[in-house]
Order: structure tokens, then C-alpha cells, then sequence
């Protein structure tokens, strides 16, 4: 594990881009873009076109570590490069942001209220290649929909003992059981959800460390003791289908919690906008994204 990169999620200023849209998100990345599915045909062009997308987002003037502490990639991207280095190399050696993998292959479907990961077949030869590609640690994400103690354990389970095995392998794993902002009872989910991590979070050996992406709480604060375990490097915030500017209203009243946005980071972001409209409205969201993650 990389100390430097550790000690900069441990006490560093800012917020994490999620720039990991997979194959299902993609073409909705892409429509959002400006770019519909009739211009591309397949996977490849697909591919091709969201790393434009996300080279110019990483190589903006904007995109700095002055605001960001690092970015989520799909594997895709990992494996790609920018100006002739790996996307991961670039980001760390040319901007100072971290690079951080997502691994899991998408949600199961939905089971006693929740959708569990798939499973992740090749994980050890996934984590291996990570290393060598100086990736510092893993992102995977789970969906609660309902308030059912027994499909939230599943998801808890699920979620730690994958995470375990990512930080055996020197990597640093995200912990992303999501909750879907629309449920009819989330604050009973948060509560249930909370009190299964505290327990996984007593068990865990003395040296492993771990994050969380959470969605943003009811509950001002409700993560805090979270955030004050041993284990936990950090906890960040998706914005989970709310508008930018909801998703920082509500960020900006949970203490502690910083933003790892996708959808909110490049709302307005378009393919014809020239190069300084592209900027200016890049800037104008990592501005407030920022601002959210530190008050």
C-alpha cells in the first residue's frame, strides 16, 4: 500500500470523483453526454467513447488535487492510457489523485428487499493486475430497498467478506451497501444497515483498514461513530439519483462525510461544449461538490 496515498484519504482535503460507469451505465453516461446509442455500434466504440469523456474530464485544468483526493475507475479504463501513461500512473504522478478500481460486476436481482453483488469471478486475477497497475484500492457497491433485517445482513455479509479478502491483498476496499434514496422506510435501513456494520466492524482483524460509500443519511451525523472506528479510513457519499445541488445540501449537513459523486460530478457537462465552456462548468461543479465535502 502506497502511505503516501494513505495518509493523503486519511487526512487530505476534498471529495472522490466516481468516473466508473460500467458497461450497463455506459450508453446512460453517454446520452447524458450528448452522445446517443445511434453513434456508436458496439462495445468497443462504446468503450472508446466514454474514455474521451473521461480524459477530458482528468486532464481538465480543473480536475486537481487541490479539490479532488481521488477518482473511481472501471476496469476498462484501468488497462487504457492518457498521454502515453496508464490512467492510473497519470492520475497519481501527473495530477496527485488517487486511483481507486471498481470490481464488482453488478446487482443480482432483487431478494428479501435488496440486490446483492453478482458474483465476481477472476477477483484474485483482478486484485493482482490492480497492484501492478499501482491501483490503491477497490470500490464495490449493493443496493438495500427495503427495511428486511435479513437481506441487509445478506448484504453486510456479503460486503465484508469480500472486502476482507481485497485488503488481504494489500488493497484498500470501499464498502458500497447503497440505499436507495427512494425507499419508503430508509431511516430504518440506515439503522439496520448501521448496526450490522458495527458489527462486522468488531470483528475485523486489528490492521485492516476500509471505507464506506454510503448513501447520504436522514439523520444528520448518523455515521460520525462510523467514522471514528479504527478500521475506517473514511466515509464518503454518492449522491444516489439526487440533483447536484440536493445531493450537496444534504452532504453539507453530515459532518465528516465527503461526496464520491458520478451522475452530480458531470451533470452539464457536454460534447459540443468547447474547450473553456467544458472547464468553466467542470470548475463550477467540483467547486460546490467540494465546498459540500468540507463544511
Amino acid at each position: 500500500m502506497n502511505q503516501d496515498q494513505l495518509k493523503r484519504m486519511s487526512e487530505g482535503k476534498g471529495f472522490i470523483a466516481a468516473l466508473d460507469q460500467s458497461g450497463g451505465s455506459t450508453p446512460k453516461a453517454l446520452k447524458n453526454y450528448g452522445i446517443n446509442e445511434d453513434r456508436y455500434s458496439t462495445d468497443e466504440e462504446m468503450f472508446n467513447l466514454v474514455h474521451e469523456m473521461r480524459t477530458r474530464i482528468i486532464t481538465s485544468p480543473s480536475f486537481t488535487s487541490q479539490h479532488i483526493l481521488a477518482a473511481i475507475l472501471f476496469e476498462n479504463t484501468m488497462e487504457r492510457r492518457i498521454d502515453d501513461r496508464l490512467t492510473a500512473d497519470y492520475l497519481w504522478e501527473v495530477k496527485g489523485i488517487i486511483p481507486i478500481l471498481k470490481v464488482d460486476k453488478g446487482l443480482a436481482e432483487e431478494e428479501d428487499g435488496v440486490r446483492p453483488m453478482k458474483p465476481i469471478p477472476g477477483l484474485d486475477d483482478l486484485l493482482a493486475r490492480a497492484k501492478e497497475r499501482h491501483i490503491f484500492g477497490t470500490k464495490m457497491r449493493s443496493v438495500i430497498k427495503k427495511a428486511n433485517p435479513e437481506g441487509i445482513k445478506k448484504i453486510i455479509d456479503q460486503q465484508f467478506e469480500i472486502g476482507l479478502k481485497i485488503a488481504q491483498a494489500g488493497l484498500v476496499p470501499i464498502l458500497e451497501p447503497e440505499i436507495d434514496i427512494y425507499s419508503s422506510d430508509k431511516a430504518e435501513c440506515e439503522r439496520i444497515m448501521k448496526e450490522e456494520m458495527k458489527k462486522h466492524l468488531a470483528e475485523l482483524p486489528q490492521d485492516t483498514r476500509i471505507m464506506f460509500k454510503l448513501s447520504i443519511p436522514d439523520k444528520h451525523g448518523f455515521y460520525s461513530d462510523i467514522m471514528e472506528d479504527p478500521h475506517v479510513i473514511r466515509v464518503v457519499a454518492l449522491s444516489g439519483g439526487y440533483s447536484r445541488q440536493e445531493a450537496n445540501e444534504r452532504l453539507s449537513r453530515s459532518p465528516g462525510l465527503i461526496a464520491s459523486f458520478s451522475r452530480a460530478l458531470s451533470e452539464g457537462l457536454n460534447v459540443d461544449q468547447t474547450a473553456g465552456e467544458f472547464d468553466r462548468m467542470l470548475a463550477q461543479s467540483i467547486k460546490e461538490i467540494y465546498e459540500a465535502s468540507i463544511t
